[in-house]
């Protein structure tokens, strides 16, 4: 299925992502799947928050990059405190604002995602949703800490540095499907994380891949954290 994926968009499974983003599979389901629930002799059906940028396959949900990088966004807005129905309306709102179908990894966003948080919530004409007002400066901090580990090209996300915001790892959709790697040295962090692994050297590998020690190091502490 890789290999059929559209080149440059990247390529995750819900597992995958769950993963990468440090949260519980069941969370990239829901959010990209939707959900069903029973409320007394009623059953009543969430629908996705977007459609994803690959199809599904096998009824599978299989994201692309922009995908990742919003669902990002929705998990710092809900630890944050939001609901799911206010990002829902600002996801709309902020649709038709940016003109852009993943309106949250844009560069417009990251500039006025405070104000098309407050202007959705007035158009909504929801009196749940107008409490944003005290959450102002929170959506403020959550935007700001989110962006400053992305790298904006051409007005959108184009990469991620999942590493402490670190150069030397990176996750570029152009880059090996979207999977994480070094930068310049394009070495995915897995593979030089299984070879410190097997070798018990990580100055054996830098040696063997060609890749400085420091960045051996940083990819063997990523897959580590990862795997906490």
């Amino acid at each position: 299925m890789k290999e059929e994926a559209p080149l440059g968009i990247g390529f995750y499974s819900a597992n995958e992502a769950a993963r990468l983003l440090d949260t519980p599979v069941r969370n990239v389901r829901r959010w990209l799947g939707g959900y069903s629930y029973k409320q007394g002799n009623q059953v009543f059906h969430v629908e996705p928050l977007w459609t994803p940028q690959l199809p599904r396959h096998d009824n599978n949900i299989e994201l692309g990059f922009r995908d990742l990088i919003e669902l990002r966004f929705v998990k710092e807005f809900i630890k944050a405190g939001l609901g799911l129905k206010t990002i829902r309306h600002c996801l709309d709102y902020a649709r038709e604002c940016v003109n852009d179908e993943h309106p949250f990894s844009t560069r417009r966003f990251q500039t006025d995602g405070r104000t098309i948080f407050l202007e959705s919530a007035t158009v909504a004409g929801d009196a749940t949703l107008l409490d944003l007002k005290d959450k102002q400066y929170t959506i403020k901090a959550v935007i700001e800490r989110t962006f400053k580990d992305l790298d904006i090209e051409k007005d959108s996300v184009r990469r991620w540095r999942p590493y402490k915001g670190k150069s030397s790892i990176i996750v570029d959709p152009s880059l090996v499907f979207g999977q994480p790697t070094t930068a310049i040295y394009n070495v995915p962090t897995i593979a030089l994380a299984q070879a410190v692994s097997a070798e018990g050297s990580a100055k054996a590998v830098s040696l063997l891949y060609e890749v400085p020690i420091s960045v051996v190091r940083d990819a063997v502490a990523f897959e580590e954290m990862l795997a906490a």
